[in-house]
C-alpha cells in the first residue's frame, strides 16, 4: 500500500543529475536547502506567473518546512515544467503523468548561472587558489552543547524546526531547568527530538489487531513480529526505516544520541527489557514510524502486575506521537481497569486519539450496529466526554472482506472506512510541522505553569521553623494550591496538571529548595509565544503569498 509517492522513482538517473547540478546553483548558503529566498530568485527563470509558482511551491513543501530538500526541488521542478506545457497545477497532477517523459523545464539564463558556478567550483577543488572561508551558520546540533556559545540571531535559522530548537535553548530550557520540569512533566528536550519522523502508536487488548493492522500498511511483516490468537507482543516495538532488516534491544536505542527515545531511561532497565527497535528498509518507513505496543490486560490477568509503569510509558509516547490509535475488537468490548488507566493517560492528546473497531466483518450487520452502539457509549463513560468520537469500521488484514458475513452494503461501507483512515495517515508527514508547533506551544505553556506552582509552593514555605509540616499541608492541600495559582494569574484550570502524579513526585523534595518566581524568565516565554513563533512561521511560509 503506497502511501507516500517517492520522487526518486519518478525521474531518470539522467535527469537526477541534471537537478542536482540545479539544485547546488539555487542552494545559496550551500546547507542542502533551498530558503524562499532562494526559491524566488531560481524560480523566477521560470517565467511562470505568481500563482502558478505559489501553488509549486505549497504542494513541493506540502510539510510545511519552509524550505525545500532535494527531493522536494524535484517535485518543483517537475511540476514548473508540466506548468509550461499547459497542464493545470494540482495536487493530483504528478500521479496522472508519466514524470519519467518530462523533460526538464526551460530556465532563461540558467547556462550563465551554471557557468559561474562550475567555475566557481573548480576553483574551489584547484589546492593552488587560495579562497577566504565562507562563514557557515552554527549547526543546529551545536545548539544542543553544553558549552556556553553566542545567541543566534533568528534570522540565521533556515527552517521552522530549527527556529524552534534555537527558541527551546535560548528561552524555553533555562525556564524548565530551574523549575525542574523535567522530573515532574517530561524530560528536556534533544535535538533528535525536534528531527525525529511522525510516529503512529497503536494502543488496544491483546489479539485486536495491531501487529497486523501495520502488517497490512507495510505489505510485509516487521523484525520480530509474532502474530497469533493468543497475547503476542509482549513489548514495545518500534518500527522504523533502516538500510537492513534488524531488531536493535532497548537498553542499545535509548542511549543512541540519533533517535528520540533517551527519556526512557526513566522507566528504568525493566521496562528498557520489554523495549525494542525493529529497522527495516521501506518508503513508508521513511515518512513515519511505528510503535506497536503490548496487549492490555483485562479480567484475571490484572492481577499480575507488570514490572514497569505501563501507564506512564504510554504516556510519554502519546506525547511524542502524531496519532494514536485505539484498535477495539467486536469480542472485546469491555474497558479493563488498565485500559481505562491508559486511556486516561492519553488526557490532552484527544485531537490525536482515532478509534478503530477492527476485525468487524467477523459479525453480520445486525450484531455490527449493537457492537458499534456498544463501543461509543463504552467510550463515552471512559473518555467522559459529551462529544462521540469518530469510529472507524473496518478489518484491516490481507484477507478478502467476508461479503457473505456482512452484505454488500456492508463491504462498501468498510472500503470506504478504511479509505477515510488511511487518508488521516496520509496527511500525517504533511501535518508534522504543524504538530511540532502545537506541542512546543503547549510545552511552552505547561512549562510556565510548572514555574508558577513551584515558586508558589516556595513562597507558602516558613522563614524558620515549621517547614516539614507545612511541606506536608501542602502536598496534601495541593488541589487548594493549585486553584490559588490559578486564581492569581489568571490561569485556565484545564492546563494545571493531574494532582496525584505531582503529589507522587512532589514528596520526593523539598520544597524550600525550589526556587522563588523568577519574572524575567516568564516574560522570556511569554515574548517567544507572543512574538518569536508568530515571525518565525511568518519568515517560513509561502514566499509567493
Amino acid at each position: 500500500m503506497d502511501l507516500v509517492t517517492s520522487p526518486k522513482k519518478s525521474c531518470t538517473r539522467e535527469q537526477q543529475n541534471i537537478y542536482q547540478q540545479w539544485f547546488s546553483v539555487a542552494d545559496s548558503d550551500g546547507d542542502g536547502r533551498v530558503t524562499g529566498n532562494d526559491a524566488l530568485k531560481f524560480f523566477a527563470m521560470s517565467k511562470l506567473s505568481r500563482p502558478e509558482l505559489k501553488q509549486v511551491w505549497a504542494i513541493a513543501d506540502s510539510k510545511r518546512q519552509g524550505f525545500l530538500g532535494f527531493q522536494e526541488f524535484i517535485v518543483a521542478m517537475q511540476l514548473v515544467a508540466l506548468a509550461q506545457e499547459g497542464h493545470e497545477i494540482t495536487q493530483d497532477v504528478l500521479t496522472h503523468v508519466d514524470l519519467e517523459n518530462v523533460k526538464p523545464p526551460v530556465m532563461g539564463g540558467l547556462d550563465i548561472l551554471l557557468a559561474k558556478f562550475n567555475k566557481r567550483s573548480a576553483k574551489r577543488d584547484d589546492p593552488t587558489v587560495d579562497e577566504a572561508p565562507k562563514t557557515q551558520p552554527p549547526s543546529p546540533a551545536r545548539w544542543f552543547s553544553s558549552k556556553s556559545s553566542k545567541k543566534i540571531p533568528l534570522k540565521s535559522v533556515t527552517s521552522i524546526i530549527d527556529g524552534l530548537k534555537k527558541l527551546y535553548i535560548e528561552k524555553l530550557k533555562p525556564l524548565e531547568v530551574t523549575y525542574q520540569f523535567n522530573d515532574f512533566v517530561s524530560p528536556l528536550l534533544t535535538n533528535s527530538d525536534f528531527d525525529a519522523k511522525p510516529m503512529v502508536m497503536l494502543l488496544g487488548q491483546y489479539s485486536t489487531g495491531k501487529t497486523t493492522f501495520i502488517k497490512h500498511l507495510l505489505n510485509s511483516s516487521y523484525p520480530g513480529a509474532h502474530i497469533g490468537p493468543e497475547p503476542t507482543t509482549d513489548r514495545f516495538v518500534v518500527i522504523t526505516s533502516g538500510p537492513d532488516e534488524r531488531s536493535i534491544p532497548g537498553n542499545t536505542i535509548a542511549v543512541q544520541a540519533d533517535m528520540p527515545y533517551s527519556g526512557l531511561t526513566t522507566f528504568g532497565t525493566a521496562f528498557l527489557s520489554k523495549f525494542e527497535c525493529s529497522q527495516m528498509p521501506h518508503p513508508l518507513l521513511e515518512h513515519i514510524t511505528f510503535v506497536d505496543t503490548p496487549g492490555v490486560l483485562s479480567g484475571e490477568k490484572q492481577r499480575t502486575q507488570r514490572s514497569y509503569d505501563f501507564t506512564g510509558v504510554t504516556s510519554w509516547f502519546a506525547a511524542k506521537c502524531d496519532l494514536i490509535l485505539l484498535l477495539f475488537d467486536p469480542h472485546k468490548l469491555d474497558i479493563s481497569d488498565e485500559f481505562k488507566r491508559v486511556i486516561g493517560s492519553l488526557h490532552g492528546h484527544d485531537d490525536k486519539i482515532r478509534v478503530v473497531l477492527n476485525k468487524a466483518d467477523q459479525v453480520d450487520t445486525q450484531q455490527l450496529m449493537r457492537v458499534y452502539g456498544a463501543l461509543l457509549w463504552s467510550l463515552g463513560k471512559v473518555l467522559n466526554t459529551p462529544e462521540v468520537m469518530r469510529v472507524y469500521i473496518g478489518s484491516f488484514n490481507d484477507k478478502l472482506v467476508n461479503e457473505a458475513a456482512v452484505g454488500p452494503v456492508g463491504k462498501e461501507l468498510f472500503e470506504r472506512e478504511q479509505e477515510d483512515l488511511l487518508s488521516d495517515l496520509k496527511d500525517i508527514p504533511k501535518k508534522a510541522c504543524d504538530r511540532r508547533i502545537n506541542e512546543f506551544v503547549k510545552r511552552a505553556r505547561a512549562a510556565k505553569i510548572h514555574a508558577y506552582i513551584i515558586s508558589h509552593l516556595k513562597k507558602e514555605m516558613p522563614a524558620m521553623m515549621g517547614k516539614a509540616k507545612t511541606q506536608q499541608r501542602l502536598i496534601d492541600d495541593l488541589e487548594d494550591e493549585f486553584a490559588k495559582v490559578q486564581r492569581e494569574f489568571h490561569l485556565p484550570i484545564g492546563d494545571f496538571p493531574n494532582a496525584d502524579h505531582f503529589r507522587e513526585v512532589l514528596s520526593g523534595y523539598n520544597i524550600d529548595k525550589f526556587e522563588k518566581l523568577k519574572p524575567k524568565m516568564i516574560q522570556a516565554v511569554d515574548d517567544m509565544l507572543a512574538y518569536d513563533i508568530p515571525e518565525l512561521l511568518q519568515r517560513f511560509r509561502n514566499p509567493y503569498d
